[in-house]
């Protein structure tokens, strides 16, 4: 999977402004699978220093040249990541589910704080407002669920 890296700015938007595209498939023992959001050509690569686009899989390591703006998206989804990948390990799917989206939407929350310090465009900005909003508003109604069945 690639990371995302272009800007802040415009990593949101090409995120926030595509439709989810779920394509699931049945092997008769009710497992559904999911195909990636196909993003835009623009989402999948920056231009480096020296005026060559970079790309970032998963696993391999950060760039040494990134933006503050960068370095805080980076560090979003590296906070978030872990926490999340153990959180969905709970024995009850549907705890594991909000377990697992509670960090997800923390991540979420902190990838809105650094377009709205690091970013320019006021579409962008407002959209992270609205973000934080609704994903602090939906955290606190997971917290809620989870405390309700302890």
């Amino acid at each position: 999977m690639t990371i995302v890296r272009s800007s802040a700015v415009l990593f949101l938007l090409c995120v926030a402004s595509l439709p989810a595209q779920a394509q699931h498939a049945h092997d008769g023992h009710g497992a559904a699978t999911e195909t990636a959001i196909e993003l835009p050509p623009i989402c999948e690569a920056r231009t480096n220093e020296a005026g060559s686009h970079t790309m970032v899989s998963a696993g391999e390591a950060r760039p040494t040249d990134l933006s503050p703006g960068h370095q805080a998206l980076f560090d979003s989804m590296g906070d978030m990541h872990d926490v999340m990948m153990s959180a969905m390990s709970a024995e009850d799917i549907d705890v594991a589910f909000v377990c697992g989206m509670i960090p997800h939407h923390q991540g979420a929350v902190a990838m809105a704080r650094a377009v709205i310090e690091h970013g320019d465009d006021p579409w962008t900005k407002e959209l992270a407002e609205q973000v934080i909003a609704t994903q602090e508003q939906e955290i606190a109604d997971m917290l809620e669920w989870l405390r309700a069945r302890m």
